[in-house]
């Protein structure tokens, strides 16, 4: 049963050939193609459902693996969004640039860098922030053990 989650579903249950995204974009596998079409529709999915929850959207990230390796994915999520005003440049998403929407758009698209073990030790840091606040009467520590950090990154939820 892990095996079969962690290692043969996602994109590669799908396609049947790789859970690499570079790898179904490069193919002309019909299955490949299925599986890229599902990503995009589940990215459809989320920025539509999400957008519908806070009223709109205003901006447009695109983080990780999508940021760096699959402008292709990056501009069909734009298209799919494109109800939403997103407009895509083709030559700036192409580049990687920053900011990848048209000039003019309504909603700005943007291509962030992410320091995905940082946030892991971020995270880590404000679970054991909670526990020693939750655990010792010394106030001292807890901070000392980096509440600061916890409330910058949006976890001030985790630490009260």
């Amino acid at each position: 049963m892990v095996t079969l989650l962690y290692e043969q579903s996602g994109l590669l249950g799908v396609s049947g050939i790789s859970g690499d995204m570079r790898t179904l974009i490069d193919s002309d596998d019909p299955l490949a193609a299925e599986a890229v079409d599902l990503f995009v529709y589940r990215i459809a999915r989320e920025i539509g459902s999400l957008a519908a929850a806070i009223g709109g959207l205003d901006t447009l990230v695109f983080k990780a693996g999508i940021r760096q390796n699959a402008p292709y994915i990056r501009e069909r999520a734009g298209a799919v969004a494109g109800w939403l005003a997103v407009n895509i440049d083709h030559k700036l998403n192409g580049r990687g640039d920053e900011v990848i929407s048209l000039a003019g758009s309504d909603v700005d698209a943007l291509v962030i860098p992410t320091d995905e073990e940082r946030a892991v030790g971020v995270q880590h840091l404000c679970a054991s922030s909670f526990v020693a606040r939750t655990l010792s009467a010394e106030p001292d520590a807890t901070r000392a053990a980096g509440v600061s950090t916890c409330q910058e990154f949006g976890g001030s939820s985790m630490v009260r």
